[in-house]
C-alpha cells in the first residue's frame, strides 16, 4: 500500500471515530531493503565469532548456579533495550536479533535443568510474549509469538519423557486446540480495545502477536494430521497411534472439530448475512462432515472463517492452505481402507458440485443466456484432440504389450522395502544393485544403459555403465530410467492390491522383459528360487 493510500485510510478512520484524534501515523522505515539485508547478513556474520568468545569466557559461569539466569536476562535485556532504541545504527540494531536467541537459549538452558518440561516451556512461552509485546518491530513480534505458542503447546502435551507417541499425540491435538481458543480470544480482546479506542497502540501490536500464533497453530494443525497427498511430511506413524487410543479420544476429537465446524459457519453466516441460504447452508454441512472424519480440520476452519469475516485475508490463505493440506492427508488414515476413503470424498465433490449448480438459482441471481452455437472449429479441435490421446495412448500400450510378448526374460536381484502408498494402494520399494550412476546427468537426451551378465537361469548381474564398445556373447545392454532425481532400473517400485503385502513379502527378484536395443519392462516378481508369486 502506497504512503498516500495509507494518509488517507488513516484520515478515514480518525474521522470516523475508529482511531483517537490524537493518533499518528509511525514513521515509515526509510532505509533501502537491500541495505537492511546486507547490514543484517554482516551483523550474524560478525555474531558468531563474539558469541563464541562471550561463551568461552563465560563457560564455567553458564554451567552453575544462576549463570544461565543472569546471562539470559542481561543478553535479553540488553537486545531489549536495543531494539526499542531510535537512532541506533543499522548494524547494532541487526545484532540484537542474535542477542535474542543467544540470551532466550541461555534461559532455556536453565530452565530445563531446574524446572520440569512443562514448567520450562511455560515459562519460555512468558518470556516469548513478553518480548513480543515490548518490541515495536512487526516481524519480530510475529516469531516471537509464533515461538511462545509452540512453547504454549508443548506445556500442555509434551511428556516427562519428551515425546509425543501414544497418548502424547492425543495431548497434542488438545494443545493446539487450546491455543487455537486463545489467539481467537484474542481477537475478540482486540476488538474490544479498538472498540473502547483508548489503546489503539496495544490493538496494533496484538495484531501481529496474534497472526505469529494463529499461523504457528495453523502449521502446526496441518503437521499433525500428517502427510498429505502426494507431498510427505507431518507424522506418518500418526492414525496409527490413534487407533491404539482409549476407545473415546478419537470420538471426542471427531465431536469437537465438527463443533467447530459448525461455530465457523455460524460466524460467517453472523457476520456476513448473504450467506444465510440454503446452498450455502449445504456446502457448511458438508464441510462439517469433512470435519467429522478429519480431527484437525474444524479448529482450521473456524479460524478461516473468523480470519475472512475480519478481512484478514493472509491468515485466512495460510488456513486455506492448512485446510486443503488435512483434506489431503485423509489420504493417509490407514485404519480406513482405501475405497472408504474415496467414497468419502467422492460423495463430498459431488454433493459441493450439485450445490454449486443450484447456488445461482436459489439465489434467484439471472440466468446466463446460451451461446448462440459451437463453431465448427472448436469442436474439430476438440476431436483431434481427442483422437491424438488416444492414438498415443493405445501406441504406448502396444509397444508394451508387444516388449512383453517378444522380449526376452531376464531376472534381477532386488532388495525390497514395504512403505505405504495409499493413493495407490500397497506398493513395493525396489532397489536394484547397479554400477555407481552418481555421475550421470538426469537430464539428458539419451538414456544411459547399464550392461548385466546373464547366467543360464537368466538371472543378469549389472556390471558396468555402457560406453558404446561390443558386449560379450552373455552380455546384455538395459535402459535405465530416471526417477526422483537419480537413474534406476526400469521402475523403483512394485504396485499391488490392498492386503497382499504378505505375498509379496518373499519377492527376491524383479523380472524383466528386455528387447534388443535395451528396452526393458518390469512384468513382475520371483522368489528366492524364481519362482511365481
Amino acid at each position: 500500500m502506497s504512503r498516500e493510500r495509507v494518509n488517507l485510510v488513516w484520515a478515514q478512520a480518525t474521522a470516523a471515530g475508529v482511531l483517537p484524534a490524537g493518533a499518528t501515523l509511525p514513521e515509515q522505515e526509510s532505509r533501502p531493503w537491500p541495505v537492511v539485508l546486507l547490514t543484517a547478513l554482516g551483523a550474524w556474520l560478525a555474531a558468531v565469532p563474539l558469541l563464541g568468545v562471550v561463551g568461552m569466557l563465560l563457560g564455567d559461569l553458564v554451567h552453575r548456579g544462576a549463570g544461565p539466569y543472569v546471562i539470559g536476562v542481561l543478553v535479553l535485556a540488553a537486545a531489549l533495550v536495543v531494539l526499542r532504541s531510535r537512532g541506533v545504527p543499522l548494524f547494532v540494531e541487526q545484532l540484537a536479533v542474535p542477542a535474542l536467541l543467544v540470551g532466550g537459549g541461555a534461559l532455556g538452558f536453565g530452565l530445563f535443568r531446574d524446572l520440569s518440561d512443562p514448567g520450562a516451556c511455560a515459562v519460555l512461552a512468558i518470556v516469548g510474549l513478553g518480548l513480543a509485546a515490548a518490541i515495536p518491530k512487526a516481524w519480530l513480534r510475529v516469531l516471537l509469538s509464533a515461538a511462545a505458542t509452540i512453547f504454549i503447546a508443548m506445556a500442555l502435551s509434551i511428556e516427562p519423557a519428551r515425546s509425543f507417541s501414544g497418548g502424547g499425540m492425543t495431548r497434542l491435538w488438545l494443545a493446539w486446540q487450546v491455543t487455537m481458543a486463545l489467539w481467537l480470544g484474542a481477537i475478540a480482546f482486540q476488538q474490544h480495545v479498538l472498540d473502547d479506542g483508548r489503546h489503539a497502540g496495544w490493538a496494533a501490536t496484538l495484531e501481529s502477536m496474534l497472526v505469529g500464533g494463529l499461523l504457528a497453530t495453523l502449521v502446526a494443525l496441518a503437521w499433525w494430521s500428517g502427510s498429505t497427498f502426494l507431498i510427505g511430511g507431518g507424522s506418518g506413524e500418526l492414525f496409527r497411534e490413534l487407533a491404539r487410543q482409549s476407545p473415546w479420544a478419537r470420538p471426542a476429537m471427531q465431536s469437537a472439530s465438527a463443533v467447530f465446524a459448525v461455530a465457523g459457519g455460524a460466524w460467517l453466516a453472523h457476520r456476513w448475512p448473504g450467506l444465510r441460504r440454503a446452498w450455502c447452508a449445504g456446502m457448511a454441512l458438508v464441510l462439517v462432515a469433512l470435519a467429522w472424519f478429519m480431527p484437525a480440520l474444524g479448529a482450521v476452519l473456524l479460524v478461516l472463517a473468523v480470519c475472512a469475516a475480519s478481512q484478514r485475508w493472509r491468515v485466512a490463505t495460510v488456513a486455506a492452505l492448512a485446510a486443503a493440506w488435512i483434506v489431503g492427508a485423509f489420504y493417509y488414515q490407514l485404519a480406513w481402507p482405501l475405497a472408504n476413503k474415496a467414497v468419502v470424498l467422492v460423495l463430498a465433490a459431488a454433493v459441493l458440485g450439485a450445490l454449486t449448480r443450484l447456488a445461482p438459482r436459489s439465489a434467484a441471481e439471472p440466468k446466463p443466456a446460451e451461446p448462440a452455437g459451437t463453431p465448427r472449429a472448436t469442436l474439430a479441435g476438440i476431436a483431434l484432440s481427442l483422437v491424438a490421446v488416444l492414438a498415443v495412448a493405445n501406441a504406448g500400450i502396444w509397444q508394451k504389450e508387444r516388449l512383453i510378448a517378444t522380449g526376452r526374460p531376464v531376472f534381477v536381484e532386488l532388495a525390497p522395502v514395504d512403505p505405504r502408498s495409499m493413493m495407490q494402494g500397497d506398493y513395493m520399494q525396489l532397489n536394484f544393485r547397479l554400477p555407481d550412476t552418481d555421475r550421470l546427468e538426469v537430464l539428458t537426451s539419451r538414456r544411459p544403459q547399464v550392461v548385466a551378465r546373464l547366467d543360464a537361469n537368466g538371472v543378469a548381474t549389472p556390471l558396468r555403465l555402457h560406453d558404446g564398445g561390443a558386449l560379450a556373447p552373455d552380455e546384455l545392454r538395459i535402459d535405465l530410467t530416471p526417477k526422483n532425481g537419480r537413474w534406476v532400473l526400469v521402475s523403483d517400485a512394485w504396485f499391488f492390491s490392498e492386503g497382499e503385502a504378505e505375498r509379496w513379502a518373499r519377492a527376491r527378484y524383479g523380472e524383466f522383459r528386455v528387447d534388443a536395443s535395451g528396452g526393458a519392462l518390469l512384468v513382475g516378481l520371483r522368489g528366492p528360487k524364481l519362482e511365481a508369486l
